[in-house]
């Protein structure tokens, strides 16, 4: 093995980690789709459904840009899942609620997405998912760290890479690897 080549059983790792994560970004996926809606606007539905929605908050917790949230927002209020209105506490700012027809759909995915932890997770053993919790948190914890801690990874720099995205994914702040969205709106 040359010096510096990662271990088979990293590799392995690696790959199945990718696996991993596409394979739960297609579930995301397939939910939405199946519930009508994009996954920026099911993330958008969950945020409003909580206390206060504040769209630049959001815009910048998720590292898109305004544009992209009011698109997503007009989006769901054209289709009759969310409303707007002036916020009695400041006139400046907007309320956002979600209308039956909104919840209805959060609904939906909130059962679907319980369906599939029932029928995935939950027949796994406990001790497992204790396990693999506490290995996924460190496994986080030391990619952000390196990410902080690394220069800007580029193609063209060819520095290598703790963790090499799938093509057509994009880098997000804090080391996290986001796919492209293929849509127009809000970015995933």
């Amino acid at each position: 093995m040359p010096a510096g080549a990662p271990s088979p059983s990293v590799r392995r790792s690696i790959e199945a980690l990718q696996r991993l994560a596409e394979l739960v970004a297609e579930r995301r996926r397939q939910l939405a789709r199946e519930a009508g809606v994009s996954e920026g606007e099911w993330r958008v539905l969950e945020e409003i459904a909580g206390e206060r929605f504040m769209p630049s908050l959001f815009a910048r917790r998720r590292a898109v840009s305004p544009a992209a949230v009011s698109r997503t927002l007009r989006q769901l209020k054209t289709r009759g899942h969310v409303r707007a209105s002036i916020d009695r506490s400041d006139g400046r700012q907007r309320a956002y609620r979600l209308t039956p027809e909104g919840r209805r759909v959060l609904e939906r995915l909130r059962a679907s997405r319980a369906r599939a932890i029932a029928a995935i997770w939950a027949p796994l053993p406990a001790a497992e998912l204790e396990r693999f919790g506490r290995f996924a948190t460190t496994l986080a914890e030391r990619l952000e760290a390196y990410a902080q801690a690394s220069p800007a990874l580029t193609p063209e720099g060819g520095a290598p890479s703790a963790f090499n995205a799938p093509s057509g994914a994009s880098h997000a702040p804090g080391g996290a690897t986001r796919r492209r969205s293929s849509r127009r709106g809000a970015r995933r």
